[in-house]
């Protein structure tokens, strides 16, 4: 099939890659012209800009969105005049579900398609395949499935599946799934099943990094402990004498472990690498769609405390809890003189 992709970042470069490595035809473009250049050198064909890309393709052209979810409506504002009724827009962010649906209606009113496609697999999905959560007009996405066949994993990441599995039954849709695609439902169906696979991974995150911290700070008890009536001090610093190689503990739970995952194996990889995480700031950006996920669970009244506790730990990662610091060490210092390392150290009368 021939497609048009428009944002060639880390993700849509290689979408591209993939593809033509399964004998789809490709037309580029993005706003950075080296990006243009290193897909044509590749075998795609470039477009400088989007009149170019939409005379060379075929209608009903097929147009992929690989661009920030904040730059989709922009990208759509430009593409807009230029698609015509039967044409397909597939937007592979991680747009807002909500966003998805009225993107369709204004689309559909033209006679335009619109599917919204969660993808996942990051860096590694070109050797890998990806993950696709696809959501939409079930025949438009059946129309789509060599291209979905061709970017999935595959069953057990090995291998592409026949295209002929899409169907609209359990049994075809479950073959699907196993293969690494699958279709949720109609507009914002993807979106709204990544955004929640998205939640989720930053519970997972927290989880590993919660754990391993513990485990760096195992060591507490050989650290000489100066009496401080501020601090609550460690009662049996016996226990805490471990020096551990966290390296080597996060590859050991990647064989056989419960707790093993693709993501521990990205743990032990950087922690090999740079043991400190000297590299690392530790400021822990989101996108949007842990949030998204635990509005969600509001609106279902659903309880989600560990994907909130770590959508949280994120705000503080970035400095967003300064305030909140510094004014529960205010309160401490106002009731009862508890001086703050940073700030005011002269007692008040309790």
């Amino acid at each position: 099939m021939q497609l048009g992709m428009i944002g060639l970042g880390r993700m849509g470069a290689d979408l591209v890659r993939r593809l033509m490595r399964h004998a789809h035809q490709c037309v580029v473009h993005d706003v950075q012209p080296a990006a243009i250049a290193a897909l044509q050198h590749e075998g795609a064909v470039g477009a400088a800009s989007l009149d170019e890309m939409m005379s060379l393709l075929k209608p009903p052209r097929i147009l992929w969105l690989m661009v920030p979810a904040g730059a989709v409506e922009a990208a759509l504002a430009d593409l807009g005049p230029r698609l015509a009724a039967g044409d397909i827009v597939i937007d592979g962010g991680n747009s807002y579900y909500r966003d998805d649906m009225r993107r369709s209606t204004e689309l559909g009113a033209r006679g335009i398609h619109f599917i919204d496609v969660g993808t996942s697999g990051g860096i590694a999905g070109l050797a890998r395949g990806y993950c696709l959560m696809i959501g939409g007009e079930e025949d438009v996405v059946e129309y789509l499935a060599p291209l979905f066949s061709a970017l999935a994993s595959g069953p057990d990441g090995v291998a592409n599946p026949k295209p002929a599995d899409v169907g609209r039954t359990r049994d075809l849709d479950a073959r699907t799934a196993e293969s690494g695609y699958l279709y949720c439902g109609l507009h914002g169906a993807g979106h709204f099943v990544k955004m929640i696979h998205n939640g989720i991974e930053y519970g997972m995150m927290a989880a590993y990094a919660e754990g391993l911290n513990i485990l760096k700070c195992a060591n507490i008890g050989t650290q000489k402990q100066e009496p401080d009536a501020e601090v609550t001090p460690l009662r049996h610093p016996e226990y805490y004498q471990y020096t551990f190689n966290l390296a080597d503990i996060a590859e050991v739970w990647r064989h056989g472990s419960v707790i093993d995952s693709w993501l521990l194996g990205h743990v032990a990889d950087v922690l090999r690498t740079d043991p400190t995480l000297a590299q690392f700031a530790g400021h822990v950006s989101d996108s949007g769609e842990g949030r998204w996920s635990v509005e969600a669970a509001i609106d279902e009244a659903v309880p989600a405390p560990v994907l909130s506790a770590a959508l949280y730990a994120r705000f503080s990662s970035r400095g967003q809890a300064a305030f909140a610091d510094q004014l529960l060490s205010a309160m401490r210092y106002a009731f009862g003189g508890h001086p703050d390392a940073a700030g005011p150290t002269t007692p008040r009368d309790a």
